[in-house]
């Protein structure tokens, strides 16, 4: 029996890594007490407690955390419009804070000076649930089994661990269809490894869980209206049916629904790990995607060009900060109050269709709207005099004018 080492709280979700990981840790000496979030996954969160009070978890909690998740962590990110290299919508991401932050909540309450999870040591989330954990309470002590050789050598492969929870009594399910991991929230699902290690091949059908295959979604579109006040949607609006949405969970759960009835949210990428490699993945993101294209468009009609340019390249770097996991970070505090500053004037209502896997930008009005419809239009001169135009293309071609002047001159010395 090993010597007693004081008390875990361990990150659990009820899959073959952490039922074994939590006996395991139990093995070392450890009391573990099982922290299971509710995120918006599909999950049977009394199954997942009696099994791990069955495999010896002193305690168990099981903390719904989607109404937090949704206001504290998705609409920060809807208000500065992340995305990762382009495409990535940082579904996993967002959520690994938000977990890892009740974590440490739940490790204080408990006073115990351990917590664990079962993250890889290949992966992203490593770094994003430890740099929460030190971030928010800096004695804490990470036991990290993927990463400790005591562990990762005696299982080397998936083969090790069934048998280990053969012979551990741990009742694990065997999907042979499904040869790849996933991963859900309330914001997105994650498929990678197994089959889809190799970026060349196709998504096999019947990977994807959240959204219809566009091709046979419904042959008619959802007209939605969403209403922003500070660049947060309010309210959602049905033009169909009138179904209407105003808190903040219920709202993006029934855009997840709409958008997964259409097909609305896939994507198939490579992305560049902070570890250092790029990993394939495939992602579904189905009200995420519908919120990105209404709040761009939105932001778009109501704020000053100057003040966007500015705010894009902020964005940029906070959807760096959040994939690699530094989301408590003085820094990545620091660019949330300044787009969140930003979004004072971006108020509105953006009209869309979703249809087909797409979504389409209808309309749009706002009272805080900086598009003057006089001034821009080519029927009514208003307060805009075409002649002074000229000076303006003359004044900016200047510098064109003087670097190529200059690059013909070495040309011409060149070929002398």
């Amino acid at each position: 029996m090993a010597e007693p080492k004081g008390t875990v709280v361990l990150a659990y979700s009820g899959g073959l890594d952490t039922s074994c990981i939590l006996v395991w840790l139990k093995e070392q000496g450890y009391d573990v007490i099982a922290y299971l979030a509710n995120i918006g996954q599909k999950e049977d969160f009394e199954a997942a407690r009696k099994k791990a009070l069955a495999l010896g978890a002193k305690k168990v909690y099981i903390e719904d955390i989607s109404r937090e998740f949704v206001e504290e962590f998705i609409w920060p990110a809807v208000q500065a419009n992340a995305l990762y290299e382009d495409r990535y919508l940082l579904g996993t991401a967002l959520a690994r804070p938000c977990i890892a932050r009740k974590l440490v909540e739940i490790a204080q309450r408990e006073g115990a000076q351990y917590v664990a999870h079962g993250a890889t040591g290949k992966g992203n989330d490593q770094v994003r649930f430890e740099l929460t954990c030190y971030a928010l309470c800096p004695n804490i002590k990470v036991v990290a089994p993927w990463r400790l050789p005591e562990f990762y050598q005696r299982f080397p492969g998936r083969r090790e661990l069934m048998d280990y929870a053969k012979k551990h009594g741990i009742p694990v399910p065997v999907t042979p269809q499904t040869p790849w991991s996933m991963d859900e929230n309330l914001m997105h699902i994650s498929y990678e490894a197994g089959i889809l290690e190799n970026p060349k091949n196709q998504a096999p059908p019947g990977l994807y869980t959240k959204t219809r295959d566009p091709a046979t979604s419904p042959n008619t579109p959802d007209v939605l209206e969403i209403e922003f006040e500070r660049g947060v949607p309010v309210k959602v609006t049905n033009a169909g049916d009138g179904a209407t949405r105003c808190s903040a969970l219920e709202l993006f759960m029934y855009l997840n629904d709409i958008a997964g009835k259409h097909g609305v949210g896939r994507i198939d990428i490579v992305e560049n790990r902070f570890v250092g490699m790029k990993s394939r993945g495939i992602y579904e993101t189905p009200a995420g995607t519908i919120l990105y294209h209404a709040h761009l468009d939105i932001e778009a009609f109501t704020m000053d060009r100057e003040v966007r340019k500015i705010k894009q390249g902020l964005a940029l770097k906070f959807s760096e900060l959040v994939y690699n996991g530094f989301w408590h970070s003085p820094e990545c505090e620091f660019l949330r109050q300044c787009i969140g500053r930003s979004q004072e004037v971006v108020v509105g209502t953006v009209r869309l269709s979703v249809f087909k896997g797409q979504v389409y930008v209808l309309g749009r009005e706002s009272p805080r709207s900086l598009y003057n419809e006089e001034l821009v239009s080519m029927n009514v001169q208003g307060d805009y005099e075409p002649a002074d135009a000229t000076g303006f293309i003359n004044i900016n071609s200047l510098r064109l004018k003087e670097y190529h002047r200059l690059q013909s001159k070495v040309t011409v010395k060149q070929d002398e």
